[in-house]
Order: structure tokens, then sequence, then C-alpha cells
């Protein structure tokens, strides 16, 4: 978890400065992360990241048996989607938000749609085998790992928390703030979708 945080955290130091007297260039310009990969929808299709090409997207990795975080993250993401999407309709339209599972043992097809379905139908629900899963994560640097439950036979999944903002070349451009509010990820989103 450290060194997917630390190559976040570097990415963003690297280029945080904006030009003088003109718009500041995306945090997570230049950065590594992204890449193709083939997952599952909810209807049990394939999935590529590059059937979105030319198109917005916005890519969380969670869990759908998530106690606490997942949900609050993904209610806050689509809050300051929904209202960026009434303020700015045609720009909206233009955006693909994504719940990428990290636990493909648990999150079938139907469990990742019931679990999207929740938030908004834009809300796309993604799974697969685990080295589907494991290649996805490995692109956006997303640290995961299964730890015991409480019960025997149970368990949790330990996982970084980051909400990436993709342009439509599929390119990195920032981190939304799912850890803060919707009208935090909506102002985000004003700042960087043109």
């Amino acid at each position: 978890m450290l060194a997917a945080t630390a190559l976040i955290v570097g990415s963003l130091g690297l280029t945080g400065c904006g030009q003088a007297g003109g718009r500041a260039d995306p945090p997570l310009a230049g950065s590594q992360l992204g890449g193709d990969f083939t997952l599952i929808d909810k209807a049990g299709k394939p999935v590529r990241y590059a059937d979105f090409a030319g198109k917005w997207r916005i890519l969380y990795f969670g869990y759908t048996f998530c106690p606490d975080v997942c949900p609050l993250d993904v209610q806050h993401l689509m809050q300051g989607y929904h209202a960026y999407a009434r303020a700015h309709h045609d720009l909206g339209a233009r955006i693909v938000p994504m719940f990428i599972s990290i636990d493909p043992q648990r999150d079938t097809p139907q469990a990742m749609g019931q679990f999207a379905a929740a938030f908004g139908p834009e809300l796309i629900g993604l799974t697969g085998s685990p080295a589907q899963v494991a290649g996805a994560a490995k692109a956006f640097a997303v640290y995961y790992q299964k730890r015991p439950g409480a019960n025997a036979g149970t368990y949790l999944m330990d996982h970084s928390r980051a909400a990436y903002l993709m342009d439509p070349g599929g390119k990195p451009v920032a981190l939304l703030p799912v850890d803060q509010s919707g009208p935090a990820v909506a102002a985000e989103l004003e700042k960087w979708v043109h």
C-alpha cells in the first residue's frame, strides 16, 4: 500500500505547479497510470478500457462487501458526477463512471450490477477473473489484499482508496476527492472536464 501511495503522491508532486498566466497542468499529467484491460460487465459481457475511447472516465476500485469506505466514496463520486452532469448536460454525457471490483471471488457480475444500480444508471460495475482484476489494478497502481474477517471463513479486503479521472485519450488527469464530499467531486470535475 505504501508503494502505491508513494507512486500517486510522487506523481502529484511532479506536476502540481501551473504555468504563469495559464491554466494549471492536471495533477496526474505525465504519470504512468492507466492502460487497457478487459473485465466483465453486469451482463457477463467483456468490456475493455479502450471501449470508452473518446470519453472521460472515472475509475474507482473497491468491492461490494465493503462495510464502510466504498459505499461512502461511491456515494460522493456519484453525487458529484450527477451535480456536474446537471450543470453541463453535454459534457456530463461524455463521462463514464466505473466501479471496478478487487474481490472477484464474491463480486459476480450480478452483484456488481446491483451495487452500481444503487448509485445511478450511469455507474458501470465491472468484475472479472482474479487475473483480469489483477491486471486492471496493476495498470492503475491499486493495492489490494485479502485479510481474515471477524468470523471463521469470512474476509475483508484492504485496498487503496482513489478515484481516477482519465481524459478522453485515456490519460490520467486527477484524483477526485471522494473522501470529502459530492460537491468537492463536482468542483474537481468543473476544473478539468471541458
